[in-house]
């Protein structure tokens, strides 16, 4: 399991994943939507970039070392291939139900 990373005073917190509904709470509604569970996911992607990015002016300015600025670099670098990859994946899903014949 993936803990969390302390940099200088920043602590860097991973990408969570929020565990999969089963059928009754997926039936009942109790859990947020697939839309939304994506929205989220995309949301903390746009943080962790931003984060970077904030990361690397500061490495520049001299406030932070050059690992601290590497590593946020790094994970939202991670982050962004991953949702790039899952993307691919929902694509060439579709795709594939769409060359089925009925």
């Amino acid at each position: 399991m993936i803990q969390n990373l302390t940099i200088g005073t920043q602590a860097v917190q991973p990408l969570a994943m929020k565990p999969v509904a089963t059928e009754s709470e997926a039936v009942s509604g109790s859990k947020q939507s697939f839309g939304s569970y994506l929205q989220d996911a995309l949301n903390q992607v746009a943080e962790q970039e931003q984060y970077s990015k904030e990361m690397s002016n500061k490495f520049v300015l001299g406030e932070v070392n050059i690992d601290e600025a590497l590593i946020s670099s790094q994970q939202a670098l991670l982050s962004l291939q991953l949702t790039t990859q899952v993307r691919n994946k929902v694509i060439e899903a579709y795709q594939e139900i769409m060359r089925t014949q009925i």
